[in-house]
Parts: C-alpha cells; structure tokens; sequence
C-alpha cells in the first residue's frame, strides 16, 4: 500500500534542490574556512559607507513592519530611471520576483524558453509550478536571440526568459538587438528581461527605459545585490507597464522586505559616486583576472558583468578539477553547469587580497593536474 503523502503530485515528485551551493556549506563539508570568496558573483568592494551608516541610524526601528507599499523606494527609484511609481514592483531580489512572475503566467505542462545553461534559479521557479521548460544553446557563448524567438514561436509559449549581461557567461547584446528581439515577440508571451549586471555592461548593451515601457509583456527585473553591494539585503525590482506591475500586488509577501534592507537600498541610490567608483574597481578587477589567466595559458573571455568567465581549454572535468583544486586552497570559485559552457570556470571580482590568493593557487592547481 502506497504511504499517504501530504503534498501534492508536483511536490513530491520534485527532486530537494539548492541551485547554488554556497561557501558557507563548503566549509562546512570540508571543515575548512574560505579564504577568498570570488565565486557568487557578489560586490566584495561592499556598499557605501552611506549605507552602512543609514542603517545603523535606522536601526532602532526594526521592531517596525517596513511599508507594505514600498513606496520611498519606488518613488526614489522612479525619479532615478525617470518614470512613474506604477512602473516599479518591488520584490526580495531579483530571484524572489521571477518566482512571483513564473507564478502569474506558469501551470502544469506550460512551455518556458529560456537559454541551456542560463540562470538556473528561474528554471528552479518553473519546475516548482509544473512548467515544461524549452532550453536553447547559446552561440558563440551568447545567448541565441534567434533561437528563443523560434522556441517562443514554435511552442506557443508565453514566457521566456533573457539575461542581458548573461550569466554565466558575462556576455552581452546591443541595445538594438535587445530591443529588436523584445519587439519581434508574440504579444501573449511574456519576455522577463533579466539585467541583474546592468551597471555593470557597457552603455551599448542597455535599451532605455522608454524603449521598452511601453510593452505590457516585457517586464526588466534589476537588483542592488551586484554593483551596489548589497546581496545579502535581498532588494530587487521590476520594470513593466501599470497594467503589469499592478499583478504582482496579487501575489507578493507584501510584508517581505526586510526595513532595514529598504533604507540600505535608499541610501545606496542617493551615492551614486560611489557607484561609479565601485563600477571602476569592478572593471579594474576584470582587467587582472583576465591578466591572471593569460599567464596560466588560459583565455578570458569579455565580461559585462562583475565576474569573467575563463575558458579552460578541455571539458566539464576538466574545469571542475579546478575549482575543486582552487577550494583546497580555500579560493571558492564557480563554473557553468552544462556543456559547452562548463569548459569554462566562472570568477568573480574582488578585493586585491582575494585575487592575489587567486592569482597563487592557480599554477599550482593547473601544475597538479597536467
């Protein structure tokens, strides 16, 4: 006789999944500290003394529920991007909001198209309300814009997902193109327009705001998690049409920010010298991993983002040897998860500290394994 199962079919059907293992766990597996934390592609240059001060400033107020309406940080968010408070939902970082749009548009059996090997969050929010998803190969270590468009097409789906910097390749696509794509969709398939490393990607690669406002099925989700330092804050947003943003009022934890997150966020906004010093640094740090793998005979490639992805030459094998032999020197770097993209290994920036720990293990590993 079958156990009696509390969930439903979905639930226990799916597999108990974690999409990142994150160094924390690492050490707790190997008993052992991370010395270098340059693998989940977080601002290890942290956020503006400003934050950390309007944060302590405010804290005497957490026994407060923060606003429900989120309303300081759109309005400073909608002055910023010049556009109005409707256009903004707020959400727990980027990853809590593709779960809530997965939601409004994902039941049992529905096709998503997303790129294979792209974020493997969003396709963790599909499976978790019974999608089918519809994978397509990047080219030349792009996403194949081409390709989702024929995928969309082909299996009448209406959501698709498209990062623009790519992770996990740190690649990128001209606003034109973007913009081209976007419009080039079915009006009933929904594009999310992830641009997590916008700050980070040259002007080039960023359609303007108005380009795209005026789009009910395109909504851009964006996050202070990456060039203003605050992942562990958890404060995303998305962009879209009134008509658009006003689902997510259906369906959001409308008491789940984090007060103290949303005062982090609203001073980080105002410091945008800072910002700009930051997006220096990250730039400058690219600049020197790339210079790190040169030296060890391996090839980086371009990067719009705060990570470079470093071609190691051989197979999937390969490139996890190397991790691995990175953490055991306490240098937790990560990798994509398929192939072809998994010849790569994936480094964040960081401190001069961390990439000089980098910079040591490396040979050293690469000595190992030839």
């Amino acid at each position: 006789m079958p156990a009696f199962s509390r969930f439903t079919p979905l639930t226990s059907a799916l597999p108990s999944t974690v999409p990142f293992v994150g160094p924390e766990a690492l050490e707790r597996q190997r008993n052992a500290l991370v010395k270098a934390r340059i693998g989940a592609n977080e601002n290890g240059f942290g956020p503006s003394p400003l934050v950390i001060e309007a944060m302590q400033s405010q804290a005497h107020d957490i026994w407060k529920y923060n606003d429900p309406e989120n309303f300081d940080l759109k309005s400073a968010l909608a002055a910023h991007l010049g556009i109005g408070i409707a256009n903004i939902a707020i959400g727990e970082g980027v990853d809590s909001l593709l779960g809530l749009i997965v939601r409004m548009i994902v039941t049992t059996g529905t096709p998503v198209v997303t790129s294979h090997g792209g974020y493997p969050t969003f396709n963790f929010h599909v499976a978790g309300f019974g999608g089918r998803l519809v994978t397509v190969p990047y080219v030349g270590d792009r996403e194949d814009l081409d390709g989702l468009l024929e995928a969309v097409q082909r299996e009448k789906a209406p959501l698709v997902y498209f990062a623009n910097p790519d992770n996990p390749m740190g690649s990128w696509w001209d606003r034109d193109k973007v913009t081209a794509f976007a419009r080039a969709l079915p009006e009933d398939c929904m594009l999310v327009l992830d641009e997590a490393y916008c700050e980070t990607g040259p002007d080039s690669c960023l359609p303007s705001v108005e380009s795209l406002i005026d789009m009910p099925n395109v909504l851009r989700t964006r996050t202070f998690s990456k060039a203003y330092g605050l992942a562990g804050a958890r404060v995303g947003y998305a962009i879209g049409t009134p008509e658009t943003i006003t689902a997510f009022d259906k369906l959001r934890n409308h008491f789940g920010m984090n007060r103290l997150a949303t005062v982090a966020a609203l001073a980080a906004l105002k410091d945008q010298d800072y910002l700009q010093r930051v997006v220096a640094r990250i730039e400058a740090a690219r600049e020197r991993i790339g210079m790190i793998a040169r030296d060890n005979g391996l090839v980086a490639l371009t990067s719009a983002t705060n990570f470079v992805a470093i071609d190691c030459g051989r197979d999937g094998l390969y490139a996890r040897a190397i991790v691995d032999g990175l953490l055991d020197h306490g240098v937790f770097i990560r990798m994509p998860g398929v192939a072809p993209l998994n010849r790569c290994i994936r480094v964040s920036v960081g401190p001069d500290a961390d990439l000089d720990l980098f910079e040591q293990a490396l040979p050293q590993v690469l000595k190992r394994l030839d």
